[in-house]
């Protein structure tokens, strides 16, 4: 622990339930390696979200411009539109970090087969922010949120929590 009588206690850090989100995805396009490794495009083909203070779908056009570093852990850089049941548009955007094993990357590149490996073997978390100009929502414009993802059948889910 940091001596330094600078360091306040700020209590711990707690974390409340806001919403599921599944993403499905268009087939994935590959830019190849470049000097800063693998960049793929996983499009975001639609979806949806839902929890107890918002829920709705997921639009197309947005996705995850994913940097591969050559250690195999995928950088996210996601961008996607929301839309909630009463008509409002939603931006979110996250960074995050994929992390999976090497004795499990042959089964989690196979499409027909990732979906089935429990989500605790491998690490995905995701740091969601949100941008919204509706006046329901504008209480999005100033949190932060966590994700922990998971892969399902031609996409991706998260469990998002909001840090309070």
């Amino acid at each position: 622990m940091l001596t330094d009588p600078r360091v306040k206690d700020v209590g711990e850090i707690r974390a409340e339930f806001l919403f599921d989100i599944v993403v499905d995805l268009d087939p994935l396009l590959d830019f190849g390696r470049g000097p800063a490794g693998r960049r793929v495009l996983f499009g975001a083909a639609g979806g949806a979200f839902e929890g107890p203070m918002l829920r709705g779908e997921v639009l197309p056009g947005g996705g995850d411009w994913a940097l591969f570093r050559s250690d195999g852990t995928m950088l996210l850089d996601v961008r996607l539109t929301l839309r909630t049941d009463d008509g409002a548009l939603v931006h979110m955007t996250y960074g995050g970090r994929y992390a999976t094993p090497p004795d499990l990357r042959a089964e989690m590149a196979d499409p027909d087969t990732r979906h089935r490996v429990d989500p605790s073997q491998y690490y995905f978390r995701t740091n969601p922010l949100f941008e919204t100009g509706a006046e329901q929502y504008a209480w999005l414009n100033d949190i932060v949120c966590v994700g922990s993802g998971y892969l399902v059948q031609d996409g991706i889910a998260y469990k998002v929590f909001q840090v309070v």
